[in-house]
């Protein structure tokens, strides 16, 4: 198949453009509010918006929610996309096509494990503490450098992917078309359940049990 003519499954593409989109508005209302109440690494110069925690809050729930369908599909459909066994070696062959595939894979990996720091720090959060100034708390700093992680891992994916695959890939993700065959009834076909490779069978691991003490833990917090 040639660049000009990338098909990308349906599947794929309802899941990756919710996931872009969550993405996105998370650390655009997550930057809003670290520029309302904290800016001690410098700001910009937004509108005041009452209840920006709040916004804030409702989407990164809704990703929450999400999130665990668009793991369970990484990790089980697209893994190929995902480091796995050999991946750390492939990076020292500087500036081969193999060294950005795997580049491109580390950071689809890397923004996996973020968004999901992200998840468990926020859930970890109480409302109150920034606006009373407590810019300081341990859970908030967490959460920070959770969104710095999400912000870098998104913006390899972005520039890496354009690299790998130029305005093709990037437009294919956006495509309408649907090709016969690829039907709701279709979309699991190749699943695999189980993974012979190591390294992402203990990043799921990680990735699945964050997502739950992101569910959890906030009952043991009050």
């Amino acid at each position: 198949m040639t660049q000009s003519n990338l098909y990308q499954p349906v599947l794929l593409r309802i899941l990756h453009g919710a996931a872009a989109i969550l993405t996105v508005l998370a650390l655009i209302s997550g930057f809003w509010v670290y520029n309302t109440y904290d800016k001690r690494w410098g700001s910009i110069a937004l509108p005041a918006l009452a209840d920006i925690q709040g916004i804030h809050g409702t989407i990164a729930l809704t990703f929450l929610l999400f999130l665990p369908v668009f793991a369970l599909y990484s990790f089980h459909l697209g893994a190929r996309r995902l480091v796995r066994d050999g991946s750390f070696s492939q990076l020292k062959q500087f500036g081969k096509p193999i060294w950005w595939t795997s580049l491109h894979r580390l950071a689809n990996t890397l923004m996996l494990l973020a968004v999901t720091l992200a998840a468990i720090t926020g859930r970890m959060m109480k409302e109150e503490w920034l606006p009373a100034g407590e810019i300081y708390r341990q859970w908030y700093l967490a959460h920070l450098l959770a969104w710095v992680g999400v912000f870098v891992s998104l913006a390899i994916h972005l520039l890496i992917g354009a690299k790998v695959g130029g305005t093709p890939l990037l437009l294919s993700m956006f495509d309408w078309k649907i090709r016969q065959g690829d039907r709701p009834q279709s979309w699991l076909q190749g699943i695999q359940f189980k993974h012979s490779d190591s390294i992402l069978k203990a990043i799921e691991g990680i990735v699945m049990v964050g997502i739950i003490l992101a569910f959890i833990l906030p009952v043991f917090n009050p």
